[in-house]
């Protein structure tokens, strides 16, 4: 959905659909009127944002053919749907029933990495809204933090540089500015703002960013202000925002029921105590309280002792959203963990998830709304 900044931008809300397992085109176009148009309903809109997520598979066959791409446009605008960003971090098999680890491979010291990321860049080109100022794609924060070494650094550098020049062919072939935005994830080579700093700040940042997900902000026990001033100083950009919530407790006992075989959950305390899953921080007992990478759903506040990180998302949104000009124009709702929550959060039917996922967008848009913007 496009919302109205005090200062005359659009912001773009919507939601990634990396929640829905499919990976080839039918697959993809199927979940439009199984999710997306309930959705766009349910919140009262002519048109509802979509953040793709496009399997490597599916997305070298649409950047080869400029068929499949326009049948993917129709399919959209014929819905009321609309594509500004894509979710380029998961690469393939995302709902494999185990992930963990294989998330983050390739990584960017690989050729494949690069020719996905390119593929996106020109696949979101034509999906682009024609009035959208730009497209943006994320992706994942270099790499997983071991092993690292100065020959991987310099590997990923260079992939850097290829992908700024990629994005240039892009917008020279097309007129459509899309940028590419590295998202900071607990356990990677890149996961708090100074990381960033270190690793991104000599890449181009007219083309390169940031991508900040609030849940893995707030695991971080990093404040707002202080990252997005860093943020600023360091000179990097704020591509997407990935507005999310990670699940927060003082009594660590309370999140047995959330450690679950598919996604890694790393668990972080305001002490610098660490660990790469939630079996991980049990074993170590590590002290509270803990903040998990778990998102979970925006609007619904878990039983307590357990708690949200929303109030680390509020802050955030009222640093990005809240002064005279935005920081950042793109905003999804990522709550990809739908599938795994435990089983009385769990939604049992497509119908129960699209009023979810329609629940979460409304929480966003309220938040946004009591800062000022209008629809």
């Amino acid at each position: 959905m496009r919302l109205r900044h005090r200062s005359g931008t659009t912001l773009h809300l919507g939601y990634c659909t990396n929640v829905h397992p499919a990976e080839d085109l039918d697959g993809i176009i199927a979940q439009f009127d199984t999710y997306a148009v309930p959705i766009r309903e349910r919140l009262g809109g002519d048109v509802l944002g979509l953040g793709l997520w496009l399997a490597a598979p599916v997305a070298e066959v649409l950047a080869a053919d400029p068929g499949p791409r326009a049948r993917l446009r129709r399919e959209l605008t014929a819905r009321g749907l609309e594509v500004v960003t894509l979710n380029g971090f998961p690469y393939r098999s995302f709902h494999d029933p185990v992930v963990k680890h294989a998330v983050y491979h390739p990584d960017w010291t690989s050729g494949e990495r690069l020719s996905y990321t390119v593929h996106l860049a020109r696949i979101l080109a034509d999906l682009l809204p024609d009035d959208a100022a730009r497209g943006s794609v994320s992706t994942l924060p270099l790499a997983w933090r071991e092993p690292w070494n100065a020959t991987m650094a310099d590997q990923a550098a260079r992939r850097l540089d290829q992908l700024a020049a990629g994005l240039a062919a892009v917008e020279s072939a097309t007129g459509r500015v899309v940028r590419v935005a590295f998202e900071p994830e607990p356990g990677c080579v890149v996961e708090t703002t100074g990381q960033a700093i270190a690793h991104l700040a000599r890449a181009d940042t007219g083309r390169l960013g940031i991508c900040l997900d609030l849940a893995h902000l707030a695991c971080a026990w990093e404040e707002p202000a202080a990252a997005l001033k860093a943020l600023r100083a360091g000179g990097l950009p704020i591509v997407k925002v990935q507005v999310s919530a990670a699940v927060e407790s003082a009594d660590p006992r309370a999140l047995r029921e959330y450690a679950e075989p598919r996604f890694l959950h790393q668990t972080r305390n305001p002490h610098g105590g660490a660990a790469d899953d939630l079996d991980e921080a049990f074993a170590r007992d590590l002290p509270g309280p803990w903040r998990v990478h778990y998102h979970v759903p925006l609007h619904a506040d878990p039983a307590p002792p357990l708690a949200t990180t929303t109030p680390v998302l509020r802050e955030a949104l009222k640093e990005l959203a809240g002064g005279p000009e935005p920081l950042c124009d793109h905003y999804d709702v990522e709550t990809y963990t739908w599938g795994v929550l435990p089983p009385a959060l769990r939604p049992q039917t497509p119908r129960q998830l699209a009023e979810g996922i329609a629940d979460e967008l409304d929480f966003a848009r309220t938040q946004l709304r009591d800062l000022g913007v209008t629809a």
